[in-house]
């Protein structure tokens, strides 16, 4: 399937290229070859987890990917071949290939000593059914992620929206204690509700919020105070950028306060009801960003982002509240914490 959408994404780059900028079409060619392996790499990120083998799951793509991919630039630097996005997305392109080949050579040895030999079997209905709200949360959540980014660019000049984007993803260094914490957590929650030991589950969901929120609240005091120095690596005018950055960590602070009770509501059943939280979320996000940006500017935009994450995090304590009998909140009530 992903070989597939690789080859019809390779089409319509090369028939819309005439609506593209000319360097844009060689990077996206390139970005297509390789969606199939990223694709089997994120497939076999899951199964590592479901085995509880993190270091399997997150080393390849997240840390083994990255140093190569350091190293494929810095090799090209001295080269002195060009260091721009079509090397760049080819040195992408290589290094997911060799680090997602050498996962599956090391999936398939823990896997044959894991499964039993045996006869295949294939429910794609269940699964199916499992999996298309996951993917539309998956998708309403990169949406979430990038439509202040995109409308952003509708409605005010290029500078502007690069100060936005460095304050922004510079922020976004607090996710990855979010991440960090969901990949880690997320199948346990299924063996807890599996097993039927609500008071474990209750127990091990207060602590994964704990995990999240307060690393994350001290990220983003650290990220805050070094605000200033970061965004002068990008050039001098990007220190704009400061002040939005208090806006935009209004967003991840709230969404913390909830851990990953998001990943919680996908492994026990209620994947539908959390894609409709997220593309509620989306929808909010999209409206305020129409509303505040031609008004308030990059300021209207981080506000925009800000609301759709607190909405986002009140709609999944909600949810988890009335669908599950969980408190997925920092701070618990007595009643909350005795279940």
């Amino acid at each position: 399937m992903a070989t597939a959408w690789a080859l019809a994404a390779a089409l319509g780059v090369w028939i819309f290229s005439a609506h593209l900028q000319a360097y844009e079409v060689m990077p996206l060619t390139i970005a297509c070859a390789g969606l199939p392996l990223f694709t089997l790499g994120r497939l076999q990120d899951g199964i590592a987890r479901s085995y509880d083998w993190i270091n399997l799951a997150l080393m390849p793509p997240y840390v083994i990917r990255s140093l190569l991919l350091i190293l494929a630039m810095g090799a090209a630097y001295a080269l002195k071949l060009p260091t721009d996005a079509a090397t760049a997305m080819l040195a992408a392109v290589a290094t997911t290939w060799v680090t997602v080949i050498g996962q599956t050579l090391v999936m398939n040895a823990r896997l044959k000593r894991k499964v039993a030999p045996g006869p295949r079997a294939y429910a794609a209905g269940p699964w199916l059914a499992a999996s298309l709200p996951i993917f539309m949360v998956e998708g309403f959540y990169l949406l979430l992620t990038h439509a202040d980014v995109l409308l952003l660019r509708a409605y005010r000049s290029p500078d502007e929206v690069a100060v936005y984007y460095a304050a922004a993803k510079t922020l976004a260094l607090v996710a990855f204690v979010s991440f960090s914490v969901s990949a880690a957590t997320a199948h346990k929650f299924s063996e807890y509700h599996v097993a039927g030991n609500k008071a474990e589950l209750s127990g091990f969901l207060a602590d994964s919020i704990k995990w999240t929120f307060w690393p994350s609240l001290a990220a983003t005091v650290v990220i805050l105070a070094l605000g200033q120095p970061i965004l002068w690596l990008f050039g001098p005018r990007f220190v704009e950028g400061y002040l939005l950055m208090f806006i935009l960590a209004i967003g991840p602070l709230a969404r913390a306060t909830v851990g990953p009770v998001e990943r919680l509501l996908n492994m026990v059943g209620e994947q539908r009801a959390c894609a409709v939280v997220y593309a509620s979320a989306f929808a909010v996000n999209i409206g305020l960003c129409v509303v505040l940006i031609p008004h308030f500017g990059v300021a209207g935009a981080a506000f925009a982002i800000s609301g759709a994450m607190m909405l986002e995090a009140a709609l999944l304590f909600f949810v988890a509240r009335a669908r599950l009998g969980l408190h997925g909140f920092i701070w618990r009530p007595k009643s909350a914490a005795a279940q």
